[in-house]
């Protein structure tokens, strides 16, 4: 069966470019989101995120009538499901938990308008074992449908599971031309989905079981997770010893087969600082590693706001006439990483929210990608980064943004640079 209307379901950073990229190619496309001003923006053409080149395609994909979005699923051929998956709620010093009520709760909204040759594919980057629990709740949902689960390859409606694997920033193009990993409950399942992707995925997709699939989101972000522990650890250690780890970083990765990552503020975004947790969760006696390299990249944080409460410290026996609430202090970045909006999970938006909390002086902040501040206390202004780099005592970099490229502080005494290019 071919794929004439496709439904992706959840329009955020990943739903909203994958959804654009099947209209781009002349499918009718009906995207799903819970958030009211999401759908509106969308249905006007516009994006309510940033990621470059996006505005054009959704603009174009609207305008001729390929993309719409709205509240409610509606019938069609192939659901993506592209929602959160967080963590469930813990006290400190436990393992979290994923919490997937976003996923039943999207599964049982689909779920009253599949019908026979439906095919459904979980996207979300979920725990070993999800994309089976998703086809349960279809299921219980619709006892007049078969499914893989119960009927093989003559069941009704084929499920799978395909993890996205895009760098936000290159959303559009990675899209298109990166590898897909494929895990369907079945053959035929896998080989639906392979049709589907292929609308426009130029990569090779490469076909798995589903918790093969599932299980390989989660290895390549604690990857990357394990080896940023390690840049982040050794910062530690060349602070305590006098030693510039970024030289230190650069000489080592002089050598051919070394190539150590750049350390941070830590670790954010909804990928890298969540799916370690998953493996984690699942298997908490063998994953040790995984879990270490946890503890160092959130421990981090912590470590910049005693470096900053040390300076402020040497600010004051240095300028004995001020008090601390004369201090001001600008922090630069809010994002997960460079050149994006995205605030998930931010290390530098907790920094700023704890500093905020404990320093009773004034906390400016610089983000170039964002028009207004939410989630921060009322006492955080958001400021332009000339106004920030002349009115601010004591300045904390946080994200090496482009715009802080390419104007750097002149006054360094009092800086903590947490990315080195200051």
């Amino acid at each position: 069966m071919s794929f004439e209307t496709i439904s992706v379901i959840g329009l955020g950073y990943i739903g909203l470019p994958t959804a654009a990229m099947f209209a781009s190619r002349k499918k009718k496309v009906i995207g799903v989101d819970v958030n009211q001003h999401a759908i509106d923006t969308i249905n006007q053409g516009k994006i309510h995120i940033v990621e470059p080149e996006l505005d054009m395609i959704v603009s174009a994909a609207v305008t001729e009538g390929y993309l719409k979005a709205v509240s409610k699923p509606e019938p069609a051929d192939a659901f993506l499901v592209a929602v959160p998956t967080p963590f469930l709620p813990c006290r400190e010093n436990e393992i979290p938990a994923p919490d997937l009520t976003y996923i039943e709760a999207a599964s049982k909204a689909i779920a009253p308008v599949l019908k026979k040759g439906d095919l459904v594919i979980l996207e979300s980057t979920s725990p070993v074992g999800a994309t089976e629990q998703m086809a349960e709740w279809l299921a219980q949902s619709r006892s007049d449908l078969t499914f893989p689960q119960t009927h093989g390859e003559e069941a009704d409606i084929n499920i799978a599971h395909c993890p996205e694997r895009v760098l936000p920033g290159h959303v559009v193009r990675e899209l298109v031309e990166n590898d897909r990993v494929i895990g369907g409950l079945t053959s035929k399942c896998s080989k639906r989905a392979v049709e589907l992707y292929k609308t426009f995925v130029q990569g090779e997709c490469v076909v798995t079981n589903a918790r093969t699939a599932e299980m390989a989101k989660l290895t390549e972000n604690s990857s990357r997770d394990v080896q940023i522990a390690f840049a982040n650890e050794l910062s530690l250690i060349c602070d305590k010893l006098g030693i510039n780890v970024w030289e230190l970083i650069a000489l080592a990765n002089r050598h051919p087969r070394v190539n150590i990552l750049q350390p941070g503020a830590g670790v954010g975004g909804h990928c890298i600082a969540v799916d370690p947790w998953f493996i984690v969760s699942k298997t908490p006696d063998l994953a040790g590693l995984i879990h270490k390299a946890r503890q160092v990249n959130d421990n981090k944080p912590l470590w910049v706001l005693e470096k900053v409460s040390s300076l402020i410290g040497k600010y004051l026996q240095e300028n004995p006439t001020k008090t601390a609430m004369e201090i001001s202090i600008a922090c630069y970045g809010l994002a997960f990483k460079p050149n994006i909006d995205d605030l998930r999970e931010s290390p530098a938006m907790y920094i700023v929210q704890q500093l905020a909390k404990a320093h009773p002086g004034k906390v400016i902040s610089v983000e170039p990608n964002i028009k207004e501040l939410v989630g921060m206390p009322n006492n955080v202004e958001l400021v332009e980064l000339d106004i920030a780099q002349n009115r601010a005592d004591i300045h904390l970099l946080l994200v090496d943004h482009k715009e802080f490229l390419e104007s750097p502080l002149q006054k360094k005494e009092w800086l903590i640079d947490c990315k080195g290019i200051w």
